[in-house]
């Protein structure tokens, strides 16, 4: 049997494409789930709001759990990145117009660092599953570079009108394609003795950042941490 917050989410989905995550389609759900309103709210203090949160962090846990029964070890690694954002997306799909409403909820200013938990959440769970070890500067721009690689990929879709999202997936390669020049230049850029001598007093404050303890995914940590 479903938990309470699934039951809750399970019922908002029909009244989502009507009238968004408001706290209209809060108070249906409670009906719908024959929940209580206490119980409601004691799930989603924020209600509509932490709903669509709750929302998107399922999509999240459905596409952990397909990857990991996956081997993609055949795979390269910029392919198992690209293959992870489109399953993210595929997941996504069977409720295109609540993911569409969630995006309209997060621009709004107010509510504008939950939609940007919400992209790092996803970001840090792709790269957890396909077994990122960084534990320098290198974890978080990895988690924001894909944050900005899977929200422009979002909002393609949500307009592609083509067979089979053909043409959001040849978005999605250039854009991965664009990340792997920048992972290339700096690779470039660390072999050349001129630029890394050049470099050497901005990489003596890079070094200093560290990863953080293992965070609740989706939380957006502090950068810096005392090396000691």
């Amino acid at each position: 049997m479903p938990n309470l917050k699934d039951r809750l989410i399970d019922a908002a989905l029909p009244h989502v494409a009507f009238d968004g995550w408001s706290a209209a389609t809060f108070r249906n759900a409670i009906r719908d789930a024959k929940v209580t309103p206490a119980q409601g709210r004691a799930a989603f203090p924020r209600g509509s709001v932490d709903l669509a949160m709750a929302f998107h962090r399922r999509g999240d846990d459905q596409m952990i759990a397909r990857l990991r029964a996956q081997d993609l070890t055949e795979m390269r690694f910029r392919d198992r990145v690209a293959h992870a954002v489109r399953t993210r997306l595929e997941i996504a799909e069977q409720h295109r117009e609540a993911v569409r409403r969630g995006m309209t909820l997060f621009a709004l200013p107010i509510h504008a660092a939950d939609g940007l938990r919400a992209l790092w959440g996803t970001a840090d769970a792709i790269w957890d599953v396909l077994g990122d070890k960084s534990t320098d500067v290198n974890w978080y721009t990895k988690r924001a570079t894909l944050s900005g690689v899977y929200s422009a990929t979002v909002l393609y879709w949500l307009g592609d009108q083509s067979d089979g999202y053909r043409e959001t997936w040849g978005f999605l390669d250039r854009r991965i394609d664009d990340v792997m020049q920048i992972e290339k230049a700096k690779g470039q850029v660390r072999k050349s003795p001129l630029l890394s001598r050049l470099m050497a007093g901005p990489n003596l404050i890079l070094d200093r950042i560290k990863a953080p303890a293992r965070p609740p995914r989706g939380d957006m940590p502090g950068m810096w941490r005392d090396p000691s």
